[in-house]
């Protein structure tokens, strides 16, 4: 082993949480105490440089071009890895436009649209039959993924308390699904919102098939032009969407929601949490979501709170989106040969590193999932008990 790659095992070694072993060429290092958990096999090594300016990318650019290798489980090995990513190497300077990229309309539109206009015929693949691309909600260990969309959907209509001509605005609201249960359920009037092509197409589709023209609509519009719609609403719901808004932008989008609300209405905000106030993980915005920024749970309270926006109920649903995250990629396993002569090789690799690293950083607690309900201003008409 030359000093290049004992330079490399000796900046692995720091990862000794969880034992396990590196192969580089013919020898093997053997990294924590007992027996390995999962090997790690490097036909070529990145360099110090581009580990130390970020871990994350130059790891996950390893995996993605087949310079590394995991011997076993994947989704194993990052549960047993990730957990430590507090140890990964971040130069914010090096990777100021990457990690800050701009909050403006047009960078945001074709940030989104990298990511979900990927194309209707790929997400099918891995989604369920409701296309809910968020987190499920999971009664017992035996549901399918189709089950845990449906109970997850119901259990925010719940929430919302909805009751038959209430409007409903459902801000991100990708495929309509949610929508589309709200309307034929509760006989409510809808607007959703979304800035991706492919989603509002599949939507408009869906609002014909099921006879609800006269209920639902969905527009291609930023949240940001809200206020001058001229639209009013009593409920608003927004599933997985605030992560794209930017952490510049969270008191904005409040306000922007809190203008579209009648007094005393309802808004559930459902979105993946953390901790702590984290720009985000470099390799996730660099190939997945272009922008994308995690909010703390306290600083979308507190935001909430200083727009007169009422805090009912808070829930984690951390553990739910690590089980929805292993649904996914068991179904993306069974398509692999379909999406490799769709994209190649090295999306494959991408998008199964992405689910499974996702689901692992969930499984340690890195990132949660909060639905947070809020009545804007006081509203004591609602029951005195939970309702859902």
């Amino acid at each position: 082993m030359n000093l290049t790659e004992k330079e490399f095992v000796k900046f692995l070694s720091k990862f000794d949480e969880h034992p396990f072993d590196v192969k580089i060429g013919d020898k093997v290092s053997h990294i924590g105490k007992g027996e390995p958990e999962f090997k790690v096999i490097f036909h070529e090594i990145p360099s110090m440089k581009e580990l130390l300016t970020s871990t994350s990318i130059a790891l996950g650019e390893a995996y993605m071009d087949g310079k590394l290798e995991i011997e076993g489980d994947l989704y194993h090995a990052l549960n047993m890895f990730l957990g430590q990513m507090g140890k990964f190497s971040t130069d914010k300077k090096a990777l100021k436009k990457l990690i800050f990229s701009s909050l403006t309309k047009k960078n945001q539109q074709k940030e989104v649209s990298s990511h979900y206009d990927i194309g209707n015929d790929f997400y099918k693949m891995w989604l369920d039959e409701t296309m809910s691309y968020s987190c499920g909600y999971f009664k017992h260990p035996e549901d399918t993924l189709y089950q845990a969309q449906v109970q997850k959907v119901e259990r925010i209509l719940k929430k919302l308390y909805l009751k038959e001509g209430m409007t409903l605005c459902d801000i991100g609201c990708g495929w309509g699904y949610l929508l589309i249960e709200a309307a034929k359920k509760y006989g409510i009037k809808g607007v959703g919102i979304t800035l991706s092509k492919e989603q509002k197409k599949k939507f408009e589709e869906r609002i014909k098939e099921n006879h609800l023209e006269s209920q639902l609509e969905v527009r291609l519009m930023d949240y940001r032009d809200l206020p001058e719609s001229g639209l009013k609403f009593d409920r608003v719901v927004s599933v997985g969407m605030l992560e794209h808004v930017g952490r510049d932008n969270y008191e904005l989008f409040m306000k922007c929601v809190k203008s579209i609300m009648n007094p005393g209405g309802l808004f559930l905000l459902h979105y993946i949490s953390a901790l702590q106030e984290h720009p985000g993980d470099a390799w996730v915005k660099k190939y997945i979501f272009p922008g994308g920024v995690i909010p703390s749970l306290r600083e979308i309270i507190h935001i909430a709170g200083d727009h007169q926006f009422y805090t009912l109920d808070v829930e984690s649903l951390r553990r739910h989106y690590n089980k929805t995250l292993l649904c996914w990629n068991q179904n993306f396993q069974k398509h692999k040969d379909e999406v490799r002569e769709m994209f190649g090789e090295r999306f494959v690799r991408m998008w199964e590193l992405y689910l499974c690293a996702c689901a692992a950083t969930f499984m340690n607690g890195i990132i949660d999932l909060h639905q947070i309900l809020f009545t804007n201003g006081v509203n004591n008409d609602l029951p005195m008990i939970r309702w859902y």
